[in-house]
């Protein structure tokens, strides 16, 4: 009896050792995975925060200004600072010509590239020829998309992409993906750089949104070269 007992404890133990071993294995890749994950997101932030810093004014072809929300043919303060951004750029000369892009809603007048081409024109006194309105782009990988049409046909190879800081390294990753040549010069003022808690809130989703589009492209999470000034 005793012996069938120590058996029995036997073949026990190795079970509970088995299942443990088991439980341990899944708690270790859990742990292994999570902490892949936190490193990969810390290394994406430091990037888009180090990028959202940067402001490379390189020669280009193109000032490539992504597209934010317009009021019957006003810009919205988040478009206005890069419009206004984008016309700084161009008398420096950094680009002969101007690229605004958006779409319009349901009901609007105005699309939002169109909306930043009057700004450009009637506030800065850029001439029209030199501002050209694509009136489409939902978000900015189509945004990027329809600037990639335009350039083939128009022959542009190089752009500086402006937009909000954090967005910057998404933006201008989205845009070298389809093709071009581009670096970022992001804003300096307006709603997007108002106050610490805004610019913390825009580096996070930038974090996220560059990860989930590196993920969906099923890409390596490389970055562009951050400009050193």
């Amino acid at each position: 009896m005793a012996s069938y007992n120590s058996v029995g404890r036997g073949r026990g133990s190795s079970v509970g050792a088995f299942f443990g071993g088991i439980a341990r294995t899944i708690t270790y890749f859990i742990f292994g995975t999570l902490l892949v994950i936190a490193l990969i997101t810390a290394t994406t932030a430091t990037h888009v925060w180090s990028f959202a810093r940067a402001d490379d004014r390189q020669q280009a072809d193109i000032i490539f200004v992504l597209g934010a929300a317009q009021y019957n043919g006003k810009p919205s303060k988040w478009l206005a600072a890069r419009l206004d951004h984008a016309a700084e750029l161009y008398k420096e000369g950094v680009a002969p010509k101007i690229v605004t892009v958006g779409y319009k809603k349901d009901g609007d007048k105005f699309t939002e590239a169109e909306a930043g081409k009057n700004y450009l024109v009637s506030d800065y006194g850029v001439p029209e020829s030199d501002v050209i309105a694509l009136g489409t782009g939902v978000d900015t990988i189509s945004s990027a998309e329809a600037l990639h049409s335009e350039a083939q046909s128009r022959g542009w190879s190089t752009a500086v992409v402006v937009t909000d800081p954090g967005h910057s390294l998404r933006a201008t990753t989205m845009v070298q993906d389809q093709g071009l040549d581009a670096w970022g010069s992001p804003t300096r003022s307006g709603p997007s750089v108002s106050s610490r808690a805004a610019q913390v809130s825009s580096i996070l989703h930038e974090t996220l949104g560059l990860m989930y589009y590196k993920t969906a492209q099923r890409e390596d999470i490389t970055f562009p070269e951050i400009a050193v000034s």
